[in-house]
């Protein structure tokens, strides 16, 4: 009677969702077994206090922000920590990548699937797969060539885009999704260790060597087999695909015999071999993921990176680059100069000829961009022999949230420009520059990019809004860092790492003070700008008053 009430219970949800399994051997099992891994409530111990986060209807939205990945070199020094997942098909992989996910209590993971890199099928194959005949759960199935490349880019902490696969239609969507920024990266999939190209990357010999000469280095730092009872995968697959992938209960168990339980025994439980850690009971072991976040943490502190301290004890009294081209000094300039750094100028007057000066440092900055010689042929019907930019294309990028000011300027006398957004904060603690949050242009590797921030002092948050962009595939001679005013450090630190990027500033000042100020300086450019008074919540870039 039990059982049979709990096959009428199936049913009724089956009429919402789709047809239940109906009586019978299978409507027994699933009667008995859990469908999903039973909440466990955790003890005071196990308590944690409230991420730093805020959460909307449609999506979580993390406020601590990312810390330097690179040296004051400007080279990334530490890439992401991978942690692997295998495991059976719907043995709870994507629930315990979550629970890592949440009890790291960390921003900038990735989750990253291995069913996002299924080939694309041809109309045979798709016939197979409509009739439940194709064998997903084979090697042959994964495009590994594609998840190599995209998983060793992401650990290095480049921009990647990854495939998004459509399970109704058997391909993959038209739109790809840009991932990056990991400091952590979850990888999971049921063929994650069978593939000897994510358990080791091999390594060209750096001393040239003969070809069988090569280092070894470890793509995947953790690896986590997931272990659950075949029953359960068994009954989670049904779930799943009836439900939410819109098939029918004889093709999965179709497939499920024919392919998926030869596939684990052969391809998938073997690898159990090579795990670091296995998980019995998947999502529901909270002993074996508080070991595994624990690891992380101690991972992660080991990675901590200081930089602009560094900064600040480095290159004094060295002469200035010749990748730096300062706006000429007229007393035009100048008198704008006294007004906007004079403590009593109105706000009004501190906006305009702020924006007198933002627009022509921008046409001072266009003049360095690459011109082609062209001839036209004028009302007169003579030809004038002129100058036409040759590129397809400018992108203006503004540091938040004092940049944002210098983009009316650009798009003034750039028609149809593209623009992009970078916040970056200091940490009140570590003083150190963060990331929170960066919205870029599509395809922005060809472009010329006009970095702009309306003051430089350390230099800090000028290199970190220009790792990004590097870390986007933008050349670094096509990036153009402009702001109204610098001091020297700043100068020198963004040319020092990145030597073919272009500085192109109003004026420089020698020196800043204790607080990273720049003497004698303009004040907190933003709070003067948008009239908000005292310490800046934003903190942004180097003018801060924090």
């Amino acid at each position: 009677m039990a059982a049979a009430g709990a096959e009428e219970r199936w049913g009724a949800a089956g009429s919402e969702r789709g047809p239940g399994p109906g009586p019978g051997p299978l409507g027994s099992l699933l009667s008995r077994l859990p469908l999903a891994p039973s909440p466990r409530r955790r003890t005071a111990s196990q308590c944690k206090p409230e991420p730093p986060l805020l959460r909307t209807s449609k999506r979580t939205i993390y406020t601590a922000g990312r810390p330097p990945w690179y040296s004051e070199t400007g080279a990334p020094v530490d890439e992401a920590f991978v942690i692997g997942l295998c495991g059976g098909s719907a043995s709870g992989k994507t629930t315990v990548a979550t629970r890592i996910i949440e009890a790291l209590d960390v921003p900038w993971v990735v989750l990253l699937s291995m069913d996002s890199f299924y080939k694309v099928l041809d109309e045979g194959q798709q016939a197979l797969a409509a009739r439940s005949d194709y064998n997903f759960d084979h090697p042959d199935a994964f495009d590994f060539e594609l998840l190599v490349s995209v998983l060793r880019k992401l650990k290095k902490g480049k921009s990647v885009k990854v495939p998004v696969y459509d399970f109704t239609t058997h391909s993959r969507r038209r739109e790809w999704k840009t991932v990056y920024g990991a400091n952590v990266i979850v990888f999971e999939g049921i063929l994650a260790f069978a593939n000897k190209e994510l358990l080791k990357v091999s390594l060209p010999d750096a001393a040239g060597g003969p070809s069988w000469c090569v280092a070894w280095e470890e793509l995947l730092d953790m690896k986590v087999f997931v272990d659950t009872d075949s029953d359960i995968r068994l009954v989670r697959r049904l779930q799943r695909d009836i439900m939410e992938r819109g098939r029918d209960i004889v093709g999965v168990i179709k497939q499920y015999n024919k392919f998926v339980k030869p596939a684990f025994e052969q391809y998938i439980e073997p690898t159990v071999q090579v795990a670091d850690i296995v998980v019995p009971r998947g999502g529901e072991n909270f002993v074996a993921l508080d070991l595994i976040v624990q690891h992380v943490h101690s991972q992660l502190e080991k990675r901590e990176i200081t930089v602009r301290a560094a900064l600040a004890s480095a290159h004094q009294g060295q002469p200035l680059p010749k990748t730096l081209s300062v706006l000429e000094n007229t007393p035009q300039v100048r008198g704008m100069h006294t007004i906007i750094r004079n403590k009593d100028t109105t706000r009004d007057e501190f906006i305009f000829y702020s924006k007198r000066l933002m627009r022509l440092l921008i046409e001072h900055a266009l003049s360095f961009l690459p011109l082609k010689s062209v001839t036209v042929e004028t009302p007169q019907g003579t030809t004038y022999e002129g100058k036409r930019f040759h590129r397809q294309r400018i992108t203006g990028v503004s540091i938040l949230r004092a940049g944002e000011t210098m983009e009316q300027a650009l798009t003034a006398v750039c028609k149809d420009i593209r623009l992009g957004k970078i916040l970056i904060q200091t940490n009140h603690d570590t003083g150190e520059p963060e990331l929170h949050y960066l919205r870029l242009p599509k395809e922005i590797s060809e472009d010329y990019v006009i970095l702009m921030d309306s003051t430089v002092s350390t230099g800090a948050a000028a290199m970190m809004a220009v790792r990004v962009l590097l870390d986007h595939d933008v050349q670094e001679d096509r990036i153009f860092l402009l702001s109204l005013l610098m001091a020297e450090m700043g100068v020198h630190s963004v040319a020092y790492a990145f030597p073919r990027v272009r500085i192109i500033t109003t004026a420089v000042d020698k020196r800043i003070n204790e607080e990273f100020h720049i003497i004698p300086g303009i004040g907190n450019f933003g709070d003067r700008y948008f009239g908000t008074d005292g310490p800046s919540a934003w903190c942004e870039s180097d003018d801060m008053d924090c």
